[in-house]
């Protein structure tokens, strides 16, 4: 089956994520497409199976006689809890040549070059985009794809050199438990690539350092008729706080290598307020130092006030993978290399997120990030290239070859 028929199927699969939920996955309707995947890569007698939290974990054995490296590729198939990807309905614009693409006449909905300045580079593209009710699903269902259509290519072509090849797919990547409870050892590779970027040709070994800080703001609740000097606010004091924060480290405001503070939700009363943040950075020590900060304008708040007025709860996400992918650059230079020899210029850029490959490779299987075709993930205006899928796989091809020899 070709990559683009692949992708249109699986983006009928409504697997959205929920950040709210208690079990694991997060949703059952990922459950419907994980099984789907573990009975195409059974079809393709392809050894998979799937454990009791969803991962779908397949191994193609190695066809060269000499011991090379092992190297798994994974995909998640969840897609955000920010646009609904249910009745996702893909459209196919041929042949691309610049201007506005109408998504929707009737909501006018358009998808503009003038927004979204990467449909520049386009020209001459065949595109995949959504009717502008719902997300397209590319992130990462286009990466599942990708990888589907590798494993179907191995299996049928055995002039393809390869060493063993373990094939991932994940739930719930979207709400930051991809990896929960995924064992490294049962995946049992070398190495490892998520396929889960953007632009074809993206290479990411960088991602930043994480935390999230959940504050409980607590007031003294008095009749407003007799507060003088009595009544203290709570929503004062998390505004108070979070106006001591750096202004200059709001997401707003910042780029490229340059941390920043999101307050994400904020919801209280007189009497108590609650306030969650996302601390990012690709620094590790000034990661630390606005660690530090949250914890020095708790004590600046609880002494001004002579009572535990706040109270926070810091607890680290994930961690910067090059710290682990430094110790790898042989390997990363031969995905490098991969697509230089398919006639693209490598892009290497700092993730201004998080990946699984972050935490897997903190686990113990490195693990990069590469560019699938997609583009403005998470929302209506997400579209995907035909072109960079095919130019995808072949890199992931060329990548496979060069780590059999």
């Amino acid at each position: 089956m070709r990559v683009l028929d692949r992708f249109l199927k699986y983006v009928q699969y409504d697997t959205q994520s929920d950040s709210e939920s208690k079990t694991y996955p997060s949703t059952d309707k990922q459950w419907v497409l994980l099984k789907e995947l573990l009975n195409e890569l059974k079809e393709l007698k392809i050894d998979a199976s799937i454990d009791e939290y969803g991962y779908v974990i397949g191994r193609i054995p190695s066809n060269v006689k000499k011991n090379v490296p092992s190297l798994a590729l994974i995909a998640h198939v969840d897609t955000s809890p920010d646009a609904s990807g249910k009745d996702v309905k893909p459209n196919i614009i041929k042949n691309y040549q610049g201007g506005d693409i109408v998504l929707n006449k009737e909501k006018d909905i358009s998808l503009s070059p003038k927004k979204f300045n990467n449909l520049h580079d386009k020209i001459g593209h065949d595109l995949v985009v959504t009717d502008g009710t719902t997300l397209l699903g590319a992130d990462d269902k286009l990466g599942v794809a990708e990888i589907m259509t590798i494993a179907e290519m191995l299996q049928s072509d055995q002039s393809i050199q390869h060493g063993d090849i373990v094939i991932v797919f994940t739930p719930d990547e979207e709400v930051g438990t991809g990896t929960e409870y995924i064992d490294v050892d049962k995946i049992n590779a070398d190495f490892a690539f998520t396929l889960d970027g953007s632009k074809v040709g993206e290479i990411a070994y960088e991602n930043f350092n994480a935390a999230t800080a959940k504050l409980t703001f607590i007031g003294q609740s008095v009749h407003p008729g007799s507060a003088k000097n009595r009544m203290i606010n709570s929503l004062d004091l998390a505004n108070e706080f979070y106006g001591l924060l750096p202004k200059a480290l709001k997401p707003e405001l910042t780029e490229d290598y340059e941390g920043f503070n999101h307050l994400v939700s904020q919801s209280g009363t007189v009497e108590k307020t609650k306030m969650t943040m996302i601390i990012r950075n690709h620094d590790k020590e000034k990661f630390n130092k606005q660690k530090e900060d949250f914890k020095l304008i708790q004590d600046f708040i609880n002494k001004k006030y002579h009572y535990h007025a706040c109270q926070l709860e810091l607890t680290d996400s994930y961690f910067n993978m090059k710290e682990i992918l430094d110790q790898h650059k042989d390997k990363l230079n031969i995905a490098i290399d991969a697509i230089k020899e398919n006639g693209l210029e490598p892009i290497i850029e700092p993730v201004r997120g998080g990946t699984d490959g972050a935490r897997l490779s903190f686990m113990g299987l490195p693990c990069p990030n590469l560019g699938t075709g997609g583009y403005n993930f998470h929302g209506p205006y997400e579209y995907a290239s035909i072109n960079e899928m095919s130019q995808a796989l072949d890199i992931v091809k060329t990548i496979i070859e060069k780590f059999a020899k």
